[in-house]
C-alpha cells in the first residue's frame, strides 16, 4: 500500500534477514508488565536503551480528546488513579502515576520523545478513534506508525481521519475468514481477508468457548498460515511471545516479527542467529 511499507521495512545487516521485535508496551523489566510499568515512558525507554525501533501500545481517549497509551479502559490496574479513562479529563489522567511512578503518557509524548521509532497502536476502544488519529496528524508520524484493532470498524474509521495512508494490521473478523482460506488452501480466500490490511498480527493459538469440552486451542500460526499470508504478500507478526523456545518455534517457521514482554530475550535469540539489526 505504497507508503506504509516503510513500517515493515527492516533491512538487516550484510544482507541478513531481519526481525520486526516489537517490544509489548514497552519494556519494564524486572517483572515484565507485571510490575505495573506497562505503556509507561520510562518502559519505553527502557526498550530503546535495549536498541528496540519497534513498540507496541494501546491506546485510548479521554473525555476532552488526548489520546493517552494505556491497556486497559480505567486507571485502576497499572495507576494510582481511579475512573473510566474516557469519562476523565487529560488534567485528571496524566496526574496518574503507573506503578505508582510514572505519569500516564499521551500519545503524542510516545510518538514525539522518539521521532524514528516505529510504533504500533492498538485502537481500544471507540473513545480513541478521533485522538489517535490526531496524535498520528500532529506528529506526523504516518509513515511509522502501524494502526491496529480487534475492530475492523475502530480501525478504519482511525484511519479514514487522517491526511496519509499508514500501515495496519487484521482485526479478529479478518483474521478468522484468512484462517479459514489457509486450512482450505484458497489463497483468493486468503488475499480477500486480507484486502484491507498490510499486516497479520496474531496469536500464536487461539481459545475458542466450548460448553461441552471447555476452551478449544486453535492454532493460528504453523507453517501453512505463515505460507498463505507471504504469497499473499502480508508479514506475519506473532504476540504475545515470552520464552526462548516459542520464539525460536516461530522464527523457524518464518514469521516476519515477535511482539514480546521480554525484549531482553528477544533480543539475545536474535542476535544468536544473526537476525537482529
Amino acid at each position: 500500500m505504497g507508503d506504509t511499507l516503510s513500517y515493515f521495512d527492516a533491512p538487516g545487516l550484510d544482507g541478513r534477514r531481519r526481525i520486526a521485535a516489537l517490544a509489548h508496551r514497552g519494556f519494564s523489566r524486572p517483572g515484565g508488565v507485571d510490575n505495573g510499568l506497562e505503556n509507561s515512558m520510562m518502559a519505553f525507554q527502557a526498550a530503546v536503551d535495549l536498541g528496540f525501533t519497534y513498540v507496541e501500545t494501546d491506546a485510548h481517549g479521554t473525555s476532552d480528546g488526548v489520546a493517552v497509551a494505556l491497556h486497559d479502559t480505567t486507571l485502576d490496574r497499572t495507576t494510582d488513579g481511579h475512573g473510566q479513562v474516557g469519562q476523565l479529563p487529560w488534567s485528571v489522567v496524566k496526574q496518574a502515576k503507573i506503578g505508582g511512578v510514572d505519569p500516564v503518557p499521551a500519545l503524542t509524548d510516545l510518538l514525539g520523545t522518539w521521532p524514528h521509532l516505529r510504533v504500533n497502536i492498538d485502537v481500544k476502544h471507540v473513545s480513541g478513534i478521533e485522538p489517535i488519529a490526531t496524535a498520528i496528524e500532529h506528529t506526523a508520524s504516518w509513515n511509522r506508525v502501524c494502526v491496529t484493532s480487534f475492530s475492523p470498524a475502530r480501525r478504519r474509521a482511525t484511519v479514514a481521519r487522517l491526511s496519509r495512508p499508514v500501515a495496519t494490521s487484521a482485526g479478529v473478523a479478518e483474521v478468522a475468514s484468512f484462517v479459514g482460506g489457509a486450512r482450505t488452501r484458497i489463497d483468493a480466500w486468503c488475499r480477500r481477508a486480507l484486502r484491507d490490511v498490510d499486516a497479520l498480527q496474531v496469536p500464536a493459538r487461539h481459545l475458542l468457548p466450548s460448553e461441552e469440552r471447555g476452551p478449544l486451542a486453535v492454532t493460528v500460526v504453523d507453517r501453512a498460515t505463515v505460507a498463505a499470508a507471504h504469497r499473499a504478500g502480508k508479514p506475519v507478526h506473532v504476540w504475545t511471545i515470552n520464552d526462548v523456545d516459542n520464539m525460536t518455534r516461530l522464527l523457524d517457521l518464518g514469521v516476519d516479527g515477535i511482539v514480546t514482554d521480554r525484549a531482553d530475550l528477544l533480543k539475545q535469540v536474535l542476535e544468536s542467529r544473526g537476525q537482529w539489526a
